[in-house]
């Protein structure tokens, strides 16, 4: 038969005392007298008790475990972001407890089970859509959230950002450079921050040029392969003329490559492509896709590291980190075709 594991209660029974007490010389609390504390420790070097780290840790208020809520794994770039956490996480010596929303209502029910019963210390968050004011509740109510913000929410909490308004003008100003000046824009949804920002960054430089970007070749997507394919589909059918296309993901701008081909235009002859993100498909388009890249691994090990930092002292503070959208150019782009 198999060994019986010891438990703390056997160890309580054969020292004659409390499981409390043997909490207590264990985790060092200080209220035990000495000889007892003793006659505990002899009773745990006989039977060979060895408390699990988790107990222990629990006990003395902290589980050295971070939770990390996410909307969904299947988001092109989501596994940089959290592979830059893991890297920290793993190097700090904390585990990782990961939640996503895939499954909606139920899946907030559950995650909302897991913090009442303090299953982390803290809380790295991707907000999955309209959880931001719950988010802000949590971190109010005394739990440690950084939030990885992919949205340009601002939010009332840590976060760690990108320059979303940056990348924006950095399209813009390569598709200018390049002598593109009928851009048709991409865009992500309305309600959100990063696509406001990347829009406004955008069109901010081709007006300064003296370019303005015509308001019918503004199209708003929803960072799907299929609304990039939409988007150029409905801006030929309308006989619209463009002669690049800046879209607000790598995925849409992979819909919107599939849909010129499919209509006879040459890219970048005809139509020069930028796409946002730099997700490791944007390197192996047909041609390789110019796009801004955001830097998802290092947001994740930025947001890990602040939390892990607050653990050992350092203040958490509503102050965002942020970090540089770089453009990478590649075959998607290049310079119009003079006459």
């Amino acid at each position: 038969m198999p060994d019986v594991p010891i438990t703390i209660a056997d160890v309580a029974t054969r020292a004659g005392v409390s499981k409390t007490t043997v909490s207590r010389v264990l985790n060092g609390k200080g209220e035990v007298d000495e000889a007892t504390a003793a006659r505990v420790r002899r009773v745990i070097d006989e039977l060979g008790y060895v408390p699990s780290a988790r107990a222990v840790n629990l006990a003395r208020g902290h589980t050295r475990v971070i939770g990390m809520l996410v909307p969904s794994l299947i988001w092109p770039w989501m596994g940089e972001v959290v592979q830059g956490a893991v890297d920290v996480v793993e190097t700090e010596g904390y585990g990782l407890l990961l939640f996503t929303c895939n499954r909606g209502a139920e899946s907030m029910r559950q995650f909302s089970a897991q913090v009442s019963g303090k299953a982390f210390d803290g809380l790295l968050a991707i907000e999955p859509e309209g959880t931001l004011d719950y988010l802000a509740d949590l971190y109010a109510g005394g739990l440690p959230v950084v939030l990885i913000d992919d949205r340009g929410d601002k939010p009332l909490m840590p976060s760690v950002a990108t320059t979303n308004r940056a990348g924006g003008a950095l399209a813009a100003r390569h598709l200018m450079e390049i002598g593109r000046r009928r851009p048709l824009v991409i865009t992500g949804k309305e309600k959100f921050g990063c696509t406001q920002d990347r829009l406004g960054g955008f069109a901010d430089v081709y007006a300064a040029a003296g370019h303005p970007v015509d308001p019918r070749l503004v199209v708003e997507g929803d960072f799907t392969y299929d609304c990039g394919v939409r988007a150029v589909q409905g801006a030929l059918d309308g006989g619209l003329d463009f002669d690049a296309v800046f879209a607000h993901n790598d995925l849409s701008a992979a819909g919107a490559l599939q849909a010129l081909r499919a209509a006879g235009r040459s890219v970048p002859g005809d139509v020069a492509l930028v796409g946002f993100d730099d997700i490791s498909y944007a390197a192996h388009t047909e041609p390789p896709l110019t796009t801004v890249r955001q830097p998802m691994r290092q947001m994740g090990e930025m947001a890990a590291r602040r939390l892990i930092a607050h653990f050992d002292g350092t203040p958490l503070t509503c102050e965002p980190n942020i970090l540089s959208t770089t453009l990478v150019v590649r075959g998607s782009t290049v310079p119009a075709a003079t006459t």
